[in-house]
């Protein structure tokens, strides 16, 4: 057997482990059950990776994301270590010949999502294999009480069965002490040597920026930008169009989401790993197994919907040890968005069966029948059958998917989108001849504002609502248009494709995993809860706050924040600023950047000012987000 640091110089080329990863590498050599909570950029990988090289045999790996699982496989295999990823969309025959050279090809990782344990021939090939090490990463999503449960990580508990003398590591960047209790029950770990290191970032200054204009404000945090950032947002179109001002503003930004085709991620990813682009504005996967060290700043865009979620993205920052921020910019609008889009659209067990019979119904799928049965699927289409509300119609299949009724794909290959390629003029014109289009086309143009600067991602079925006309009749009037060159057209026939994995019970499917839907809308709203509670407090030290939050009790204040740095300057700003203030407020309503600019006493002073005549009443914001006196 290779000593440990022999590995770790070989492949990695460091010379000493740090934190724990030595006594969780010593453990698992020595055949003990680890449960290791560690910090985001802790080197969690290392502590399975270097222990499954030290032995014979292969190290089965347990992963959520595909993107995490790939990015991990392409890593080792750099570094001349034969691993294989075993993710979904694999053939069935290609999947039996992965599995064989698991058994007998000298690999040693085979890295996989939990719902292959549910396969009988998965699990069949695993118990032939010479399994040295067990590893579960992001091991949260097996509990019930985790801010990211998913049902089919309560398949790893087979791998003890699979193998039940071989050890198993836990790993994590976001547990409290219950997600803890009901990983190590749930995996039945014997006796385990529990690892928490602290989750403590010293190096980064955690800040909630109160701002009526986000994108000013977000300009102002990268306009002192020296090294590399990413902005948090919650929707794909928010990350399109901030990166867009972004980059008008004269900063270089991407953006990056789960809609981009895999080879445009890539190219998106290189330029930012390579400092070619400063900015990656991006929903909130991101960044999950990626290796950056050196980013300064994280922002978040809108309140997260949990503190484990804002606390990994956050912990992106500064993984070097140099120094860092994590912003969160928000309004007095983003909490009631955040409980929008969070809470109200939370489906009921009446809801779930609703849809889950009308999925039926739409598919033509018998009692008893449908099993592995896969279908491409036009979301849009299924709610306008049915008058679902959209939102709520998603979450439902998204826990039909989670409970493993469905399994929902989202197919990214196929786009519409649409590009005026005529001048405005030109296109009056032809629409003069062709009056028929002009129904379709005036609804384009309102409903997508910047079709004529550049490639557009359209919903044709929402055209066809507005314009009171059948979906058919709008994508043959776009792909005429497209034939007489007056706009680039790509189209698309579906955005997901669905499999129904058990066969049709009606109510009787619903009603196995009705009660815990229950509990984790409760879940869900503690979580919200515990998020907004954190935004509010501007008494405690952020940090200190955030280790609470995780069990970890920690007596000094961070001393970076912005609690503690407007402790260090005092509660409030000068008296004469929030006289000056009021004095020009008496003049006429301002907003915030409007008083920085004229009053000339910089951004934080004037902040506290506003704060604290908000705070005595003597202050408010109207409707246009400017500030009045009362």
């Amino acid at each position: 057997m290779e000593h440990p640091k022999d590995i770790l110089k070989k492949f990695w080329g460091f010379d000493d482990f740090k934190g724990s990863q030595k006594e969780i590498i010593a453990a698992l050599l020595e055949d003990r059950d680890v449960l290791a909570l560690m910090p985001t950029g802790g080197g969690k990988s290392l502590c399975f990776q270097v222990p499954a090289l030290a032995r014979e045999g292969i190290c089965i790996v347990v992963s959520p994301l595909i993107s995490l699982i790939q990015n991990q496989v392409d890593r080792l295999r750099q570094l001349g270590i034969k691993a294989i990823a075993l993710t979904g969309g694999i053939p069935f025959g290609e999947v039996v010949q992965l599995l064989d050279n698991c058994c007998f090809g000298n690999y040693k990782f085979l890295y996989l999502s939990p719902e292959r344990l549910g396969q009988e021939m998965v699990r069949e090939r695993i118990q032939r294999m010479k399994v040295n090490l067990l590893a579960i990463d992001e091991a949260h999503c097996i509990s019930q009480w985790g801010h990211d449960f998913r049902p089919a990580y309560l398949e790893c508990s087979k791998l003890r069965e699979l193998s039940p003398e071989t050890p198993i590591i836990a790993l994590t960047a976001t547990a409290t002490r219950a997600v803890a209790n009901d990983i190590v029950a749930n995996l039945k770990c014997n006796d385990p040597l529990v690892i928490k290191d602290s989750f403590a970032r010293d190096n980064i200054a955690f800040s909630i920026s109160r701002a009526e204009d986000k994108p000013y404000r977000l300009k102002q945090l990268c306009a002192q930008l020296e090294k590399s950032a990413i902005v948090y947002v919650r929707t794909r179109r928010s990350s399109e169009e901030l990166a867009r001002y972004l980059n008008g503003s004269g900063y270089a930004a991407a953006h990056f989401h789960g809609g981009i085709p895999k080879r445009e991620k890539q190219e998106k990813l290189d330029l930012w790993l390579k400092d070619q682009v400063k900015i990656m504005v991006a929903t909130n996967a991101f960044g999950m197994g990626i290796d950056k060290p050196d980013v300064a700043l994280v922002v978040h865009y809108q309140i997260p919907d949990c503190i484990e979620n804002y606390f990994q993205e956050a912990g992106r920052a500064g993984r070097n040890g140099e120094p860092a921020e994590a912003v969160l910019i928000t309004n007095k609008t983003d909490e009631q968005q955040l409980k929008s889009q969070f809470l109200s659209v939370l489906p009921d067990r009446a809801f779930l069966k609703k849809v889950y019979n009308k999925l039926n119904s739409y598919f033509q799928i018998a009692y008893a029948e449908g099993k592995d049965e896969t279908f491409q699927f036009n979301f849009n289409a299924f709610c306008g059958t049915y008058g679902f509300n959209s939102i709520l119609a998603y979450n439902a299949l998204r826990i039909l998917d989670q409970h493993s009724v469905v399994a929902l794909t989202e197919s990214f290959a196929q786009k519409t989108t649409v590009q005026v390629l005529a001048g405005k003029q030109q296109l009056f014109d032809y629409l003069e001849k062709y009056q028929d289009l002009v129904p379709v086309v005036q609804t384009l143009l309102r409903t997508y504002g910047g079709v004529f600067d550049f490639t557009t991602k359209i919903n044709p079925f929402l055209i066809s609502k507005k314009a009171a006309v059948e979906e058919r009749t709008v994508v043959r009037a776009l792909e005429r248009l497209a034939k007489d060159g007056i706009i680039a057209y790509q189209a698309k026939e579906h955005d997901l494709s669905i499999t129904f994995l058990v066969p049709r019970e009606d109510d009787s499917t619903i009603n196995r995993f009705a009660k815990e839907v229950g509990k984790r809308h409760q879940l869900k709203m503690e979580h919200v809860q515990s998020m907004l509670a954190y935004v509010h407090n501007s008494a405690m030290c952020r940090s200190r706050q955030l280790l609470g939050y995780f069990g970890e009790n920690k007596e000094e204040d961070c001393g970076i924040c912005d609690v503690c740095e407007v402790r260090h300057q005092g509660d409030r700003a000068p008296l004469g600023i929030a006289k000056q203030i009021l004095k020009s407020l008496a003049r006429e309503k301002q907003g915030s950047r409007a008083l920085i600019a004229s009053l000339g006493h910089g951004e934080k002073p004037i902040l506290r000012a506003i704060r604290g005549l908000l705070e005595d009443g003597k202050i408010r914001v109207n409707d246009r987000n400017e500030y009045e006196i009362l």
